[in-house]
């Protein structure tokens, strides 16, 4: 299993605070976001999106047809729902650029919350960090277990919806390079 609790506990404490560098596996994978503005206010909604699914992972009982939805942010839920109306602009733009660069449907609330079940093996990757690539760009990094190839569709979709223009990866790199960037 590549969830356990604790797992998922050091996984929620990375997307509270940059972790250190001697705690990075010799490899990380890289996705490169262009964005329409602020990193900082992007990477903060990514990480409010993917603490809430990430503590839901480590507190809820998946045994039910439904998850609690209490933490989840409010634009989240509301790009998800059927149509995304009255979502933000950057929520929406995002939905329509997953829709357009991964010709994929938009997730539901509930399945996209099910991908953060412990026991499903659905999702490859955990958190490590998001770190700045230019004024309109970042980088995010996640812990994917040395693979190139792993699913990530969860992960994709919350980066758009958090405000992305289109998103690129995952490319496998040495953590240095995760090490040597500038956190947002």
């Amino acid at each position: 299993m590549m969830h356990s609790e604790e797992s998922l506990e050091a996984e929620a404490e990375r997307l509270r605070r940059r972790p250190a560098a001697e705690s990075a596996p010799p490899v990380l994978s890289e996705f490169t976001v262009d964005l329409p503005g602020d990193p900082d206010r992007y990477a903060e909604r990514l990480r409010s999106v993917l603490s809430a699914a990430v503590n839901l992972g480590i507190a809820a009982d998946f045994e039910q047809e439904e998850l609690p939805t209490e933490g989840v942010p409010g634009w989240f839920a509301a790009v998800c729902a059927p149509g995304g109306e009255g979502v933000p602009d950057f929520a929406g733009d995002g939905r329509g650029a997953y829709e357009s660069h991964t010709q994929s449907r938009p997730w539901s609330l509930q399945n996209w919350l099910y991908r953060f079940d412990p026991d499903d093996d659905s999702r490859g990757w955990q958190w490590w960090d998001v770190t700045r690539a230019g004024p309109s760009h970042v980088h995010i990094w996640v812990d994917s277990w040395g693979e190139s190839f792993f699913g990530c569709q969860e992960l994709r979709w919350a980066a758009y919806t958090a405000g992305a223009l289109r998103v690129d990866g995952p490319v496998v790199r040495r953590s240095s390079a995760w090490a040597e960037g500038t956190p947002v």
